[in-house]
């Protein structure tokens, strides 16, 4: 698995989600335990679990992405 800006991901990171079903599939799970990444969820029912990670994408989405209208993903990504 590669990361964009820092090379290789190293074993031992851990992969935090909330409890959607895409995070809990078998797929994801199996990509995870193939490079050695812990899978973390959120406990049922408590947003408290993921409000560093709500904030920061609340706040990305309202000063950066909410007025823009990008033509492609690509575009997107490199924003």
């Amino acid at each position: 698995m590669r990361c964009v800006k820092h090379g290789y991901l190293k074993p031992g990171l851990i992969h935090h989600s909330d409890r959607g079903t895409q995070y809990a599939s078998k797929k994801v799970k199996k990509l995870l335990k193939q490079h050695k990444i812990k899978g973390s969820m959120s406990r049922k029912g408590n947003c408290w679990d993921n409000a560093v990670a709500e904030s920061f994408f609340g706040s990305l989405k309202q000063e950066r992405v909410q007025w823009r209208h990008y033509q492609t993903r690509q575009e997107a990504q490199q924003d």
